[in-house]
């Protein structure tokens, strides 16, 4: 890329831009989760469902370190590439790629150790804790592949290439879509095959991520020992607590998980059948968080705050609307979603009860996403944490036990909506708080250079960025 892309033009159209690359990779990967759990479906098995659903929660938390991991990546290229200094946004991205493929590795190793502990924590029990091992222990050990993958599309949307972020999670989830009927029938591997095929695409997205950020844009840069131990500081300060942050999120759904299998499998089933199907319909929301970051980081690197309050103010009403769309048509569709996916009475009602009722609260979900996204570009990656602990341990654990002694499996559903829409709109209004005071505070850093100048000191993170 010739320079930061993000200075100029519409904001909108920047979310725009990145958000719709980021979502199509991400409807193609979240598409053959749905599509895995319809095949396991017609196993005949409502164990098998389980069973995803607990080594799904597991394995969310390894992604959720990926995802922190990511952050801390594409964040501080964002803001070194803001500054005009790609070197520096070389040795970032180098460095933070062997950071995070070490610590995957060994955070992999210690789960496989305590696996059989971790998932009978969770709930898992007989033979559906037996499923959700074989399924587990074969992905396992491509989790280094699948966090690197993710952290090489997070350099690439750091400077600009949002169109081949997109192609790598798409190839992968098109690998997977074209493996999963073929091991899980043809070859008769059944829920193992269906975990064989993931890790065929964590292949398939590392490859082709690594080719694009090395050849193409030829971002990474020789790092010495000496330098890589320099970089692990600002790595931690955005990394530790974006993981910290991230790993939340799948420690509320082991909770409310927890709580949801006192009601018995079929509950267990639609809370997991929800957990894919969320991601699918609101992929766009999950992909604006990513897709906002790198424009918060660039406009903050260079001083641009009226610029960054302005994302966000496009991202949340962007969020608005798609989520309002999405809510109509789960509405529509609740009958087929409902006799596609359950096996069970109990499963198909908790299902639809969340299609029809509780859709529209990932709105206020969303508006944490594009918060967290400002904290951790803006220097503040703290508040994230913050936030998110606040949402599981002060809105949506206490609400999903009140609602379960309630309402039962209703309530704990009700509980966690609730839970996730008052800790949204707070963050919100945190980082247009926090928004407001640094542009009190630093100039804009483009309007006191040349243009495509870099600073001249040796510090490539921007002073405007903050602590």
């Amino acid at each position: 890329m010739s320079g930061p892309v993000f200075l100029g033009g519409s904001t909108m159209r920047h979310v725009l831009v990145m958000t719709s690359a980021a979502s199509a990779g991400l409807i193609a990967m979240f598409a053959v989760d749905v599509v895995d759990m319809y095949f396991i479906t017609l196993l005949g098995e409502q164990q098998l469902v389980a069973a995803v659903g607990f080594a799904g929660t597991l394995l969310y938390f390894l992604l959720s370190l990926g995802i922190g991991l990511q952050i801390a990546l594409g964040a501080l290229v964002a803001r070194a590439e803001g500054c005009g200094d790609r070197v520096a946004a070389g040795r970032f991205c180098s460095s933070s790629l062997w950071f995070n493929g070490i610590s995957s590795a060994a955070i992999a190793a210690l789960a496989w150790w305590q696996l059989p502990t971790l998932l009978k924590l969770l709930g898992a029990e007989g033979q559906v804790l037996d499923y959700a091992l074989r399924y587990t222990r074969i992905q396992l050990p491509a989790v280094p592949l699948l966090v690197l993958g993710m952290s090489m599309a997070a350099g690439m949307r750091a400077v600009g290439d949002a169109r081949r972020s997109m192609l790598a999670t798409l190839y992968g989830a098109i690998a997977n879509a074209v493996l999963d009927p073929l091991f899980i029938f043809y070859f008769g591997w059944g829920i193992e095959g269906a975990a064989w095929a993931s890790v065929v695409s964590r292949f398939v997205v590392f490859i082709y991520a690594f080719q694009v950020l090395f050849t193409v844009h030829r971002l990474p840069q020789s790092v010495s020992v000496a330098q890589f131990r320099g970089n692990i500081s600002p790595i931690l300060v955005i990394g530790l607590p974006a993981v910290l942050t991230n790993l939340a999120t799948p420690l509320g759904n082991s909770l409310v998980l927890r709580i949801m299998s006192e009601f018995g499998d079929g509950a267990v089933a639609a809370l997991a059948i929800m957990a894919r199907l969320a991601p699918l319909a609101f992929a766009a929301v999950f992909a604006v968080s990513g897709a906002v970051g790198p424009i918060i980081g660039q406009n903050a690197g260079a001083g641009r705050y009226d610029r960054v309050r302005q994302t966000l103010l496009d991202a949340s009403l962007f969020i608005a609307a798609y989520v309002a769309v999405v809510w109509l048509l789960m509405w529509l569709l609740t009958g087929f979603i409902v006799d596609t996916f359950t096996a069970s009475d109990s499963a198909g009602e908790l299902l639809a009860f969340y299609l029809q009722f509780l859709v529209g609260v990932f709105a206020l979900n969303g508006l944490l996403f594009v918060a967290n996204a400002a904290f951790n570009n803006l220097g503040r990656a703290y508040l994230a944490t913050i936030f998110n602990y606040g949402k599981v341990f002060l809105g949506i654990v206490p609400a999903a036990y009140l609602g379960a002694s309630l309402f039962g499996a209703r309530g704990v559903m009700i509980g966690e909506a609730l839970g996730m829409a008052v800790f949204g709109v707070l963050g919100m209004l945190t980082a247009l708080l926090l928004v407001r005071r640094l542009q009190r505070e630093y100039p804009p850093l483009a309007a006191a250079m040349p243009e495509g100048s870099a600073p001249e000191d040796d510090d490539p993170m921007p002073r405007s960025a903050g602590p």
